[in-house]
């Protein structure tokens, strides 16, 4: 992270009545200047509660939220929205359909006093031009494509020059081509523009191209912050490598210095176990073993217990669905070539150190299998 923090939320939570659950739970993080901050998460998960109470538009009933060095909302003070010094860009866009595109984006610089006419007319322009639409300010919204009404909310936001922009699912009203080529393109446009930005999401490949920072929220808590290489290959709980890498979790019993599975035995470096439990690997002797869906590796091998259910070719990678003998389905991913037909039986594997450790989820996950013991090395 940059040295200037941009934003500080402390112990931040958002109850919407007494019955209810909390929207948001005691959420503390940083955001540092010129940093994105993906804020992502299931439906319900209280990430754009969170969102909205940075802008301003709720209250939160416990917390602090800092913006560039200034409170703006604590037991004590809550700034509404026009002077928080934010730009926001809704899921929707929310142009308005009779103004033109330029008018769209002066919109955003009303609050602006001691400026020129001249002085407004260069905001727009330039705000136009980091977005890629100069000479289409005399356009109305309908006259657009969605990629480009995208633009014209991004632009809105940024025209005022704000510390920090949020955006609320700001793609996912758009098709998937578009939608993919539009990641990079906002990436470098609030980069150019030398602002910060936190954006929601639930589109986990989304946040992780994005992105700077990915914070996964659960249940309206924060689950794990981290850069999205942390996010994903270091999982700090089973709900994040669920959500975020789709992984396969497979039940293990100890043996010796083993660990033994449906799918054979596997070794484990100690340090591994010795982390996932805190220094109490002693007293596991069941777990339950994380691998990503591209780090298996498959073989063809008659006398195996494994069998390819189903195939599904996307293009650059082939997706399994693996049966194994306890009727459970584990999902491979590998590069698109020789495909293996369904039905094939495979011997499955998997390099020690892509293995996470995490504790059994209950008892009766290890009971309705037994391992298969034949082990290629």
């Amino acid at each position: 992270m940059g040295q200037s923090v941009i934003l500080h939320l402390e112990q931040v939570s958002k109850q919407f009545s007494r019955q209810d659950i909390p929207a948001v739970q005691n959420v503390s993080l940083t955001l540092d200047q010129g940093d994105i901050l993906g804020l992502l998460g299931p439906s319900g998960c209280g990430k754009t509660t969170l969102l909205r109470m940075i802008a301003g538009f709720e209250q939160p009933q416990s917390g602090i939220i800092t913006i560039a060095e200034q409170v703006v909302a604590s037991p004590d003070c809550w700034l509404p929205p026009e002077q928080r010094d934010v730009g926001m860009v809704f899921q929707d866009y929310a142009l308005f359909p009779h103004l033109s595109v330029e008018k769209n984006v002066a919109f955003g610089l009303q609050n602006i006093k001691k400026k020129s006419k001249e002085d407004l007319k260069q905001r727009v322009s330039e705000a136009l031009g980091l977005v890629g639409l100069s000479g289409l300010g005399n356009r109305y919204p309908h006259e657009l494509s969605g990629g480009q009404q995208q633009r014209v909310a991004l632009a809105r936001a940024l025209a005022p020059r704000p510390a920090l922009v949020l955006l609320d699912e700001p793609l996912s009203n758009l098709d998937v081509q578009v939608r993919h080529r539009l990641r990079q393109e906002l990436r470098d446009i609030i980069k150019a523009a030398g602002t910060s930005a936190i954006f929601v999401t639930h589109d986990q490949e989304e946040a992780l191209s994005i992105s700077d920072w990915v914070a996964v929220m659960r249940s309206g808590c924060l689950e794990q912050c981290g850069t999205p290489e942390e996010i994903y290959q270091q999982p700090a709980s089973r709900f994040v490598a669920e959500f975020v890498t789709q992984a396969n979790f497979i039940p293990a019993q100890r043996r010796g210095d083993l660990w033994e599975t449906e799918l054979g035995c596997i070794a484990i470096d100690g340090n591994i176990i010795e982390r996932a439990f805190n220094g109490n690997s002693n007293n596991f002797d069941q777990v339950e073993l994380m691998v990503r869906q591209e780090d298996f590796i498959l073989e063809p091998d008659k006398d195996a217990p494994v069998i390819i259910r189903d195939r599904q070719f996307l293009g650059r990678e082939l997706h399994y669905s693996l049966q194994v003998p306890s009727g459970r389905e584990l999902v491979a991913r590998t590069r698109a070539g020789a495909a293996l037909s369904i039905g094939t039986r495979v011997h499955v594997s998997v390099a020690n150190d892509a293995v996470q450790v995490f504790p059994a989820k209950s008892k009766s996950t290890q009971s309705n299998w037994k391992p298969f013991v034949r082990v290629k090395r």
